[in-house]
């Protein structure tokens, strides 16, 4: 048995980045999604070039790490105000510790050190923990890094539909609160209160009391032949009218389970990721007599190239995986049954990962990004890999002080929705006309 303090691979948080023993800096943001069931096919489309044209901006040698956190939580209801009316206390009591799940969305910027070795099954920091930096950190390379972080996230946000902010030490760290670093490691809600978890390695992977199973999507052959920034959802589209969900939101919000999804998209020298590719294709070209899959592999390897020179498109490496934990080692099957079915919505395979799930776990660590094994990768396009990120979220209540409460479509979670006021100052609408639409003129809303 060790210390987590062993073997975990951050350095220390300084400038409110993170340095792991490697010497990768990592920057670390907080991210708004728009909220799900609101955007269009329109919309769908303006925030996949935002993330595309953003990723361009990258430097080489950058790991782009995005982590949706999903937590099974319960509405907890106010009973403290004193001037609370009858029927505003009967609401309180009628959705009181309701089930939903609460959404949050990280996204992580890594710089990986000069001359790094590129992590394998056989070479890990997990099993290395105590390496050195081979380089001090060079403050002109840092500056010119947040600089095109900065460019990065104003390409983000100019679409005007997700907004960022920046992760300071202490909500890294942590202070009296579980900050991100510590909630990830012993997986703990954004509400619960610091706790120190064993950790078990072994045919399972097991959290203190947390049975955990990852999935991943790693492997060309796993994916859909087909995907796109939106897909159609049955349950609220017609043969005429089709309802857009992003591309991942059977992976995301839909999913109602404790799950963490992780999106990781590597920039390296296209240059060098392209002659790679072209020895490749050599290669196979040569040995195409002997099998019809090495042609086959030298066909699509070919496309590939002449797709990436003549539209002029970035290649880089994406990797996508799914932790999901619980408490009851009976329900890891059915999560498993759910995250099977999720998968075939998006026409995509399942594989649960036991082999190297340790180290996937392990590379999800916020500033641990550069850690990813490599051959848990795929080659892919911005355009493509992009597909797969969750852009929606949960609904939110709104700050205004007029409204009416209602519910959720997803849970039933009571919201404050202003549906006068906001709209008009959003410029959804541009008067106060209403249509109200109920089942029975008996039933009232509070």
């Amino acid at each position: 048995m060790r210390e987590i303090t062993e073997v975990i691979p951050i350095y220390k948080i300084e400038n409110d980045c993170i340095l792991s023993k490697q010497g990768d800096i990592t920057v670390g943001f907080e991210v708004t999604l728009p909220e799900i069931f609101t955007l269009s096919s329109s919309d769908f489309e303006t925030i996949h070039h935002s993330w595309v044209r953003a990723i361009k901006l990258l430097p080489n040698h950058t790991v782009l790490h995005k982590q949706d956190w999903f937590v099974e939580s319960s509405y907890q209801a106010d009973f403290s105000k004193e001037e609370q009316s009858f029927l505003s206390r009967a609401s309180e009591r009628h959705f009181h510790e309701r089930p939903y799940l609460d959404h949050r969305c990280y996204l992580f910027l890594t710089k990986k050190a000069e001359g790094r070795k590129p992590a394998s099954a056989m070479f890990s920091n997990l099993i290395r923990p105590t390496i050195v930096p081979p380089q001090t950190i060079n403050t002109k390379l840092f500056d010119q890094f947040m600089d095109k972080v900065g460019q990065f996230c104003k390409v983000l946000q100019d679409g005007g539909l997700i907004s960022v902010k920046r992760l300071n030490a202490d909500e890294l760290a942590g202070t009296d609160a579980p900050g991100l670093l510590e909630r990830y490691c012993y997986l703990l809600s954004t509400h619960e209160q610091p706790v120190i978890r064993d950790m078990a390695i072994g045919e399972e992977l097991k959290i203190g009391n947390l049975y955990c199973q990852l999935f991943t999507l790693a492997d060309a052959e796993d994916l859909p032949a087909v995907c796109g920034p939106r897909i159609n959802y049955d349950r609220f589209s017609t043969d005429k009218t089709k309802f857009s969900v992003c591309f991942a939101a059977p992976l995301g919000q839909l999913l109602s389970c404790n799950h963490i999804y992780n999106q990781y998209v590597i920039v390296d020298d296209a240059q060098v990721t392209l002659k790679k590719l072209e020895g490749k294709r050599l290669r196979l070209q040569s040995l195409s007599a002997y099998s019809r899959d090495n042609s086959i592999s030298k066909d699509a390897t070919n496309n590939f190239l002449n797709e990436a020179i003549a539209e002029q498109r970035l290649p880089v490496k994406a990797h996508f995986n799914l932790l999901t934990w619980t408490e009851n080692k009976e329900r890891a099957k059915d999560i498993k049954n759910m995250v099977s079915a999720a998968l075939a919505q998006m026409d995509a395979r399942t594989k649960q990962e036991s082999v190297c799930a340790a180290q996937l776990y392990w590379a999800g660590l916020p500033g641990n990004e550069a850690d990813l094994l490599l051959h848990e990768t795929f080659d892919t396009f911005a355009e493509q890999a992009t597909c797969f990120f969750n852009v929606e979220t949960s609904y939110k209540s709104s700050i205004s002080p007029v409204g009416i409460r209602l519910g959720e479509r997803l849970t039933g979670l009571p919201l404050h929705v202003d549906i006068s006021d906001e709209p008009m100052k959003k410029g959804i609408c541009t008067n106060r006309n209403k249509f109200v639409l109920g089942p029975s003129p008996c039933r009232a809303i509070l």
